[in-house]
C-alpha cells in the first residue's frame, strides 16, 4: 500500500495516506474522445484508525521519486505533477484536500520540457496562466486568472523576497507550485502586489541515494550549455545531506543577433534528526541578454501592423541587459510534542541590474517606420525576509482542529540610477528592415532611494468532521505597509506610507465520495497602495493598502492514475484614476474577473501522459474615471485559453517517448476603448526523449521544437502594446548519471 507522505512543516497531523488502485477499468469522455482508465483511489487516514486492506497494484516508480526527501509529497500517475503542495501557512496539503485551485511541477517535468525560467514551466499546459510568448525580454512576464503577476513576487519555501528578481532558471527547484487567486491570509502581502496566484520553488535535496548528473544543452541557433546536478548524504542515519546545482549557457537564440548567457551555482544542505530539522539554500545567478526583446506601441490612428518574420530584433544589437542575483535561506523546524510543531525561516537576497536599449519605440505610420528612445537604467536592490511560527493539532467534542499561527517580516532598500532618455541616441528605422545606429554612451546618475518594510501577522484553524470528510477554514492576516522615500541629494527622509489593513478568508471543502470533493472559498488579496501623482490637485496622498477579493466555487475527480478539476470564480481588484473633471487622483476604478476553468493531468491510458485544459476569463473595467471605458474588456488578456500536452512511451522502440504540445489564445485587446486588437494564435510543440543505457550508465536524450510551424505573431509585453513571439526554436539536451 503506498503511504502518503507530508512535510514535517505540514499544518496537518504527520499522517499517512494510503492508496489503493483497484484493477476496474473505468469509461470517462475527454474532448469527444472514450478514454479507458485504470484504478480509481480509495484514501485511509491511519491517524485515529485502523489501517484498512486493500488490494493494489504494483508500484510503477517514477524517475527521480524514489530519491525524493520522504517530506515531500510523492508525484501523481505519470510524473509530471505531485499530489500536494504548500498551501501558504497551512502548509502542505494534498490537492484533493485543498479548498483552493493548486497545482505542483515535478522535477522530471521540468527536466523533460527543458525549461530556461519559471514562465515556461507554470504556462506550458496550464489554461488559466497567460504568457505572451516573447523570448530574451528583461523580465519573465505572465498573468494567472486574468491579472498580471509580478515576478519578484515568487516565492522560496514561502518566503518573499529571496528569489532571483527579474529571471528565474529553475535547476535548483524540486519543484514549482502555482496556487492560484489572491492569497494574503496565507503568504502575506507579495511585495510586487500580484494578486491573480502565487508561485513558490522547492529547493532541491539530497535524496537517499547518491546522484551525479551531467545534462549537456543546445538551442538554436548557438547556444550550448551545461547542467551539473550533484546530491549526497552522510552520517550514520544519513541525516546530513548536500545538492549542488551548476548551471552555464551562452550563445545565440533564434531570434536573429540577439545572444543569451546564463550562470547558477546552487548548493542545498540539510540536517534531519529524530525532532529537529535545519536546512540551508545559498545560490548566485547571472542572467544576460544582448538585443532583449522591449517591444513596441502604436501612435494614435495607427492600424496593427501585420508582423514581420518571427526572428526579427526589434531593439539595437547593442542593447543589453544583466541581472545578477544572490541569496540565502535558513530554515529550522522542532516538534515540540507529537502535536505541536514550531518552525522559522530567514533569507536575504541581493540584486544587481543594468539595462541599456531602447525605453518606448512607437510605430507612426501605415509602412512600420518606428521611432525608438533610448534609455539607461540600473537598479541596487537589498531584501531581506523571514516568518516564523506554531502549527498543532487537537480534537474536542468530535471535532478535529488543525491550526497555525505565523509572523512574518519583509524589508528592501532599493536604489535606482539612470536616465530614461539618453539625448542624441533616439533612432529611427522599419519594423520590417530594422537597422540600428551606434551604441549609446552609458550614464547612470543617481536618481531614487526608497525602503519598504512589510509585517503581518496570521491564524488559521481547518476544522473537520465526519471523518475529514467536511472541512472549514477560517483565517485572519493584520498587514503593516512601511515606506520611506529618500531625497537623492541630501539622503533626507522626503516622504512617507504607514498603512494597515486586515483581511479574512474562508473555505470549505466537502469530500462527497474518495473521488470526489466539492470547495468553496473566500478570500482576499492585499496590495499597497497608490501615492497621487504631482500632475493631481492632491499630489502626494498617500492611499491605504487595496484589498483585491475572490468568491470561486470548484470541484475535484482524482480517478487514481487521471484527475480533473473544475473552478468557477470572481476577483474583484480596485484600480487608480485621476477624475478628468476635479483632476483628484483616487481609487474610484475597478476591475472584475469572472472565469471558469478545466485542467486535467495523469495517466489515463497505460504509456499515455495527458495535461491541459480550457479556460475562459472575462475581465471587465467596471469602474472608471467618468465612466469613460466603462464595461471595456481588459487590456492585454484573450478571453478564451485552450492548451493540451502530450506524451506517449511508444511500443516501437523501448524508452522512446514521443510529446507534443498545443496553446490555443483569442484576440486580446491593446486600446483602452477596445478599439484595436492583436488576432488569436495557435501554437504547437513537438518533442521527443529516449531513455536508455550507456556503458552502463542511465542515458536521457531529449529533443524538443518549439512553434514548429515557425508562426509569426504579436503578444503583449510587460511595458508596451506589442512585442513579437518567439519564433521556431530547436532545443536539445543529453543527461547521464554518473
Amino acid at each position: 500500500m503506498r503511504k502518503r507522505h507530508f512535510p514535517t512543516c505540514n499544518a496537518q497531523p504527520r499522517a499517512d495516506f494510503a492508496l489503493n488502485r483497484t484493477a476496474n477499468a473505468v469509461h470517462r469522455v475527454l474532448l469527444g474522445m472514450a478514454l479507458t482508465v485504470s484504478g480509481l483511489p480509495a484514501y485511509a487516514q491511519s491517524m485515529d484508525t485502523e489501517e484498512k486492506t486493500v488490494s493494489t497494484l504494483p508500484e510503477t516508480r517514477v524517475e527521480g521519486e524514489m530519491d525524493l526527501p520522504s517530506e515531500l509529497p510523492p508525484s501523481y500517475a505519470g510524473g509530471q505533477v505531485a499530489y500536494g503542495s504548500r498551501v501558504g501557512l497551512l502548509g502542505n496539503m494534498d490537492f484533493m484536500d485543498t479548498p483552493f485551485s493548486t497545482v505542483s511541477y515535478t522535477e522530471k517535468y521540468i527536466a523533460d520540457l527543458q525549461a530556461q525560467n519559471i514562465t515556461q514551466v507554470i504556462a506550458a499546459t496550464d489554461p488559466s496562466v497567460f504568457s505572451n510568448g516573447l523570448t530574451g525580454t528583461f523580465s519573465e512576464n505572465y498573468s494567472i486568472r486574468g491579472f498580471a503577476s509580478n515576478i519578484s513576487d515568487v516565492t522560496i519555501g514561502g518566503l518573499y523576497g529571496v528569489a532571483p528578481y527579474y529571471r528565474i532558471s529553475p535547476e535548483m527547484y524540486e519543484r514549482i507550485e502555482v496556487l492560484k487567486g489572491p492569497s494574503a491570509l496565507l503568504n502575506g502581502m507579495p511585495p510586487g502586489g500580484s494578486v491573480g496566484g502565487t508561485v513558490n520553488l522547492v529547493p532541491k535535496r539530497a535524496g537517499d541515494q547518491p546522484l551525479t548528473r551531467f545534462t549537456g544543452t543546445y538551442m538554436s541557433d548557438a547556444q550550448f550549455g551545461g547542467h551539473v546536478d550533484v546530491g549526497r548524504r552522510f552520517g550514520e542515519d544519513q541525516q546530513f545531506g548536500v545538492r549542488f546545482n551548476g548551471v552555464y549557457r551562452d550563445g545565440d537564440g533564434a531570434v536573429n543577433d540577439q545572444k543569451q548567457k546564463a550562470e547558477l551555482t546552487s548548493l542545498g544542505l540539510d540536517w534531519r534528526g529524530e525532532r529537529a530539522r535545519l536546512s540551508a539554500d545559498l545560490y548566485e545567478s547571472d542572467d544576460r541578454v544582448r538585443g532583449q526583446n522591449r517591444g513596441i506601441n502604436l501612435a494614435s490612428g495607427v492600424s496593427v501592423p501585420k508582423p514581420p518574420k518571427s526572428d526579427t530584433l526589434l531593439n539595437p544589437d547593442w542593447a543589453y541587459v544583466q541581472t545578477k542575483d544572490r541569496g540565502a535561506i535558513v530554515r529550522g523546524e522542532y516538534d515540540l510534542n507529537d502535536n505541536l510543531m514550531a518552525y522559522a525561516a530567514y533569507g536575504s537576497s541581493r540584486t544587481r541590474y543594468v539595462y541599456s536599449g531602447t525605453m518606448l519605440a512607437t510605430v507612426f505610420n501605415e509602412a512600420g517606420d518606428f521611432k525608438t528612445t533610448m534609455g539607461q537604467l540600473k537598479m541596487e536592490l537589498e531584501k531581506t525576509s523571514g516568518e516564523a511560527g506554531l502549527k498543532g493539532h487537537f480534537q474536542t467534542a468530535g471535532i478535529k482542529h488543525q491550526w497555525s499561527v505565523n509572523a512574518t517580516h519583509y524589508g528592501d532598500t532599493q536604489k535606482d540610477f539612470g536616465r530614461r532618455q539618453v539625448p542624441g541616441a533616439d533612432w529611427t528605422t522599419n519594423i520590417y528592415h530594422p537597422v540600428w545606429g551606434p551604441t549609446a554612451d552609458k550614464s547612470f546618475p543617481y536618481i531614487a532611494h526608497s525602503e519598504t518594510r512589510l509585517t503581518s501577522y496570521g491564524v488559521a484553524d481547518t476544522l473537520s468532521v465526519f471523518e475529514d470528510r467536511v472541512q472549514l477554514t477560517l483565517g485572519v492576516r493584520r498587514q503593516q505597509v512601511l515606506t520611506d522615500t529618500f531625497s537623492v541629494s541630501t539622503g533626507a527622509r522626503t516622504g512617507r506610507y504607514d498603512e494597515a489593513a486586515t483581511t479574512p478568508a474562508a473555505a470549505l471543502l466537502v469530500k462527497v465520495t474518495d473521488n470526489v470533493s466539492l470547495y468553496a472559498n473566500y478570500i482576499e488579496g492585499l496590495s499597497k497602495g497608490a501615492t497621487a501623482p504631482m500632475t493631481a490637485a492632491n499630489a502626494g496622498d498617500v492611499f491605504a493598502p487595496y484589498k483585491s477579493k475572490q468568491k470561486e466555487l470548484g470541484m475535484k475527480v482524482d480517478l487514481g492514475d487521471f484527475s480533473h478539476t473544475l473552478s468557477l470564480y470572481e476577483i474583484k481588484r480596485p484600480s487608480s484614476y485621476t477624475d478628468p473633471d476635479t483632476n483628484v487622483f483616487s481609487f474610484g476604478g475597478e476591475q472584475r474577473n469572472r472565469g471558469i476553468e478545466w485542467a486535467f493531468f495523469g495517466s489515463p491510458l497505460d504509456n499515455v501522459r495527458l495535461m491541459g485544459g480550457v479556460a475562459h476569463v472575462d475581465p471587465k473595467l467596471t469602474k472608471t474615471a467618468g465612466g469613460v471605458n466603462q464595461g471595456k474588456t481588459a487590456t492585454g488578456l484573450p478571453k478564451l485559453q485552450g492548451k493540451l500536452g502530450m506524451e506517449w512511451d511508444t511500443p516501437i522502440l523501448d524508452g522512446l517517448t514521443l510529446t507534443g504540445n498545443a496553446t490555443s489564445v483569442s484576440q486580446q485587446y491593446i486600446s483602452a476603448d477596445n478599439a484595436q486588437s492583436i488576432p488569436g494564435h495557435t501554437i504547437y510543440d513537438v518533442g521527443a526523449r529516449y531513455a536508455t543505457h550507456f556503458a552502463s550508465r542511465p542515458v536521457t536524450l531529449r529533443g524538443n521544437i518549439t512553434n514548429v510551424t515557425n508562426k509569426a505573431y504579436w503578444g503583449t509585453p510587460l511595458l508596451s502594446s506589442l512585442g513579437l513571439g518567439a519564433p521556431r526554436t530547436v532545443e536539445l539536451s543529453a543527461s547521464v548519471d554518473f
